[in-house]
């Protein structure tokens, strides 16, 4: 495995996360609302919906405040409706970027999204210019410190339930799942007691490329200027250095 979510990654991820919940639990309250109007209130049988309060739970997102948006979403008089739209682009040094977001105006986040690049000194491209870069993949990670069970056993669980690779960063496991079975394999491992750090389908880049300090501020300053919108849920890109957050 190449360490696609490398531990410090996910500390400060999980550290923004904490400095800024109201900001993340409102992107994903978003999500949810999306996933209730698409297949219903009840995740039974809706699986985005199930997916989408696991990512929440993984957030630390509070149930009490996972129903309520549920029920908000799913109410009559909630006129709210936004779509799905995916924006690709480059980076520093060539760096693939693809931007998750959702609107209820397209030109508003498109020219939100294009702004955030230029700014940056990135580009916007067109549709497919980069996806081919990236898989999308079930990555569950589980903070050693979490759970009592042993890698070896926590490793023959995730196997035995059909994950693709298993992996063990420096303070947490990293599970890899295809798309189709993700949702089976968490389920599985939470009626086996186990909680997750992260738990959600994401593109994972096949190549990485590598980027100095320099070309890191520039990167990161791009990531924080998409992350600032409203719009953007997530960001995905192919960048590897010890200097992004």
């Amino acid at each position: 495995m190449s360490g696609h979510s490398k531990w410090h990654n996910i500390a400060a991820k999980k550290g923004k996360a904490d400095a800024a919940r109201g900001k993340v639990f409102t992107k994903l309250g978003r999500e949810l609302l999306i996933a209730v109007k698409q297949g219903g209130p009840d995740p039974a049988g809706n699986s985005k919906l199930k997916d989408v309060i696991a990512k929440c739970k993984a957030a630390n997102m509070p149930n009490d405040t996972i129903n309520n948006a549920i029920k908000k979403a799913s109410g009559t008089g909630n006129n709210e409706n936004y779509e799905e739209i995916t924006y690709e682009g480059y980076g520093p040094n060539g760096v693939a970027l693809i931007v998750e977001a959702s609107t209820d105006n397209k030109n508003r986040t498109a020219a939100d999204v294009r702004h955030a690049f230029d700014k940056s000194g990135g580009n916007l491209g067109t549709s497919g210019c980069v996806s081919y870069m990236f898989n999308k993949k079930g990555i569950i990670v589980i903070e050693k410190e979490s759970t009592k069970m042993t890698e070896d056993d926590l490793m023959m669980l995730a196997l035995d339930l059909g994950a693709e690779d298993f992996s063990s960063e420096d303070e947490v496991y990293e599970i890899v799942t295809s798309p189709e079975n993700f949702s089976e394999i968490r389920e599985n491992l939470e009626k086996n007691n186990l909680t997750f750090l992260e738990a959600e389908v994401k593109m994972v880049p096949t190549t990485l490329v590598q980027l100095d300090q320099t070309a890191s501020e520039k990167m990161q300053r791009l990531i924080d200027n998409l992350d600032n919108l409203d719009d953007v849920l997530e960001i995905y890109h192919n960048a590897e250095s010890e200097f992004l957050d």
